[in-house]
């Protein structure tokens, strides 16, 4: 059984890599049941070739910017997926620096298997979790105590296990131990482990090989 807790993912807070993530927004995105370049084509995402980990994803976001620069409008946003092992198979990961706006369409993208996000925005921080399964919306919350969904609940033992300071009844606990010094992206990364099988660490997002897609402002009508 998976034990991880957040304090396995306490070197996010040494991490050039999630300094740049949470000052630019970002959207990591699991997917099980669909391949990187299955996912890229059920986003409509037009394809950009391949990029040499976060660098070269950051490259293609960055020269996308140049390419609509002065449309304040514009906001579609360039994304990399790699396939990686996880619970029951590979699983897809997709990170975009979009500013926490994420994948459109995701619980179609969940259909016949499982999706999880988490995000943050690059304004005043607001972190994001959803949990998708089979095209429905489980879980989702910016705070761990104000859930919503079709099964808010059912995460609350987990949350627990990983470090959120929720009572059994999955309310905010002041009294938990170190919640002083709770660190909530630290314990979402956990979830995301707990609940998909995949360890994230700084190399794997950092030295993966992305296929990499411009995702449009909205999916064309199918």
């Amino acid at each position: 059984m998976n034990s991880v807790t957040a304090h396995d993912y306490a070197w996010i807070r040494n991490s050039p890599l999630f300094d740049h993530l949470l000052e630019w927004g970002y959207t990591l995105t699991f997917i099980r049941g669909r391949s990187p370049h299955g996912l890229l084509r059920a986003v409509d995402a037009e394809p950009r070739g391949t990029g040499e980990g976060t660098a070269g994803l950051a490259e293609a976001e960055a020269a996308h910017r140049e390419e609509v620069d002065g449309d304040e409008w514009e906001d579609s946003y360039v994304v990399g997926a790699f396939d990686t092992p996880g619970e029951k198979g590979d699983w897809t990961v997709v990170l975009g620096f979009d500013g926490g706006l994420g994948l459109p369409g995701v619980e179609k993208l969940s259909e016949g298997g499982r999706v999880v996000v988490h995000s943050s925005n690059s304004g005043k921080p607001i972190h994001l979790f959803d949990w998708y399964e089979d095209g429905v919306l489980r879980t989702s919350f910016e705070g761990p105590s104000a859930r919503h969904g079709s099964s808010p609940d059912e995460l609350v033992p987990l949350l627990r296990e990983v470090g959120f300071p929720v009572t059994p009844e999955g309310e905010h606990d002041e009294n938990a131990p170190d919640v002083d010094r709770f660190d909530r992206k630290a314990a979402v990364l956990a979830l995301t482990e707990r609940l998909t099988g995949v360890r994230v660490t700084e190399s794997l997002l950092r030295d993966a090989t992305y296929e990499l897609g411009l995702v449009p402002e909205q999916l064309a009508e199918k």
